[in-house]
């Protein structure tokens, strides 16, 4: 168990380990400071991550799963492992480009009692944005990104964990959902800047393209299921289903096809879970979460939201 420190960084990874050093170099400055501490955890690693790890970062907290369990699960060890009074969520190809982010997140945090997570202001992009000024101001929204953001951890011990269950995609807005319950809020800082080297558009190309669509639209129908009205759910499943066909499959996307089937089998699968770990909003709360600013997904240097 880790010493109470003010701040802890956790990153999962799964081998990507080179890109895992290019995020610890340009993290370095943070983890050497005495009150923050930085805990990584291998999900089965089989390009020697964990063997690297240990020998170069001696200062980092490291968690070793013999085999994969998932990004999920793995961040729910992460969070659970810490003492922190802030637990800052990266992932293995992010880092901050901004200064004093601590000082920034801290300050936040001390002036808003009632904010369980801080959603960071995320450009998404394999190089660096043209500029990172931004005119955009905090508030309050519906939901996070998992690449980068803040827990506030008496919020995340108030609220039940991530659902490893839906293995990947969903559990920021599961934690969205139960921390909406619970009377905690989820605030957009955009002082804070994180680089996400992702190329977004080139995902559609990539080998994985279907098993994230399964997952991606799966993971909004599990949370119908859990959060929204009953009275709700069969048009908001409706409509999802048609947009896909209509979007996708109508116009010869025959591997999203399968994929919209593999991820209604899923939910048939899942009924019983769904309905045993219900925590459903009443209309008046459902009425009151929808007039929230939608969640902050991208930012564009150019000043047009994505």
């Amino acid at each position: 168990m880790s010493k109470t420190k003010q701040f802890s960084i956790l990153i999962t990874t799964r081998n990507r380990k080179d890109d895992l050093t290019f995020t610890l170099e340009k993290i370095k400055h943070l983890i050497d400071r005495k009150e923050v501490e930085c805990i990584i955890c291998d999900d089965g690693s089989t390009d020697g991550t964990y063997d690297f790890l240990h020998e170069k970062y001696q200062g980092i907290q490291l968690i070793k799963n013999k085999r994969c369990i998932g990004l999920i699960a793995s961040r729910n060890l992460l969070l659970n492992r810490t003492t922190a009074q802030y637990a800052i969520s990266l992932d293995d190809d992010a880092h901050f480009l901004t200064e004093n982010n601590l000082d920034k997140i801290e300050n936040y945090f001390d002036k808003n009692p009632t904010c369980g997570v801080l959603a960071l202001r995320i450009f998404w992009g394999l190089s660096l944005p043209e500029n990172t000024i931004s005119k955009q101001e905090s508030q309050h929204v519906k939901g996070f990104v998992g690449c980068g953001h803040v827990w506030n951890m008496k919020a995340w011990k108030d609220i039940p964990n991530y659902p490893d269950w839906f293995e990947f995609y969903g559990e920021e807005d599961f934690a969205a959902f139960q921390l909406f319950k619970k009377d905690w809020e989820i605030h957009y800082l955009p002082d804070v800047l994180v680089h996400h080297r992702v190329d977004i558009k080139a995902r559609k190309d990539n080998n994985d393209y279907s098993w994230r669509l399964r997952r991606s639209l799966r993971s909004g129908w599990y949370l119908y299921l859990l959060f929204y009205p009953w009275n709700v759910i069969p048009r908001k499943l409706a409509y999802t289903l048609w947009i896909q066909l209509k979007t996708k499959v109508f116009k010869g996307d025959w591997k999203a096809g399968i994929a919209i089937i593999q991820a209604l089998f899923d939910v048939l699968w899942n009924i019983p879970k769904l309905l045993k770990n219900a925590n459903r909003l009443t209309s008046e709360e459902f009425e009151k979460f929808q007039k929230l600013p939608e969640t902050k997904l991208y930012w564009d240097p150019s000043g047009n939201e994505i």
